[in-house]
Parts: structure tokens; sequence; C-alpha cells
């Protein structure tokens, strides 16, 4: 089942779980603490976000440690990157507007 990144980054609580490991991998305990979830409802999302290919998760002895994985961070990145130079190209020429305006005032106030 392909979930969409962006819907699974869409849930609340998962941004929190995913939140909890930015710092590295943590096992369910921590993150049931950190993310302030019951265990029962950060296991299940940890279920989706492992099926959706932003967690993986290693057996240590008895526990398990989630992990966030790159890949997916990585895909939304390139993604967003079209949409930045879009707004950095309007935000460009926004700027540029602003100087003209502000040379055109000092030009009549002199």
């Amino acid at each position: 089942m392909h979930i969409d990144a962006f819907e699974t980054l869409a849930d609340p609580t998962r941004r929190r779980i995913v939140a909890a490991l930015r710092l590295g991998e943590r096992p369910v305990g921590e993150i049931v603490r950190q993310a302030g979830i019951h265990q029962s409802g950060v296991s299940r999302h940890l279920r989706i976000l492992q099926d959706s290919g932003f967690v993986s998760v290693r057996p240590d002895g008895q526990r398990r440690l989630y992990a966030l994985r790159p890949e997916p961070f990585r895909e939304l990145e390139a993604w967003l990157a079209d949409y930045r130079r879009l707004w950095e190209a309007r935000l460009d020429r926004f700027g540029a507007a602003l100087e003209q305006r502000r040379g055109a005032n000092e030009e009549q106030e002199t």
C-alpha cells in the first residue's frame, strides 16, 4: 500500500512522533513520553510511518528502536524545491518593485 507523504504527515500525532525521532533512534516508551500519546496510539502511528517509509525499526534485544529514514524527506525536499524557486522569484520581483518605488519617492522628495 502506497501512502502519500503529505497524507502521512498531515496527522498531528505522526508529526509529533517524527519530531520525537529527529534526534535519533528511540524505543517506543521514549516516543510515548515525548509525544504525549498512549502506547497503542504510538504503535499504530509508527506502523503507518513505517509502511510509508518514514521510519525504520531495528530490534535491540527485547526492544525495538525506531528511527527516521532520510529518503522520504529528500523526496519532499525535491518536490518543494520547485515551489521554493517560484516563491523566491516572486519575492525577488516584489523586492525590485519596492526598490523602484522607493527610488521614485526619493526623487519626488528632492
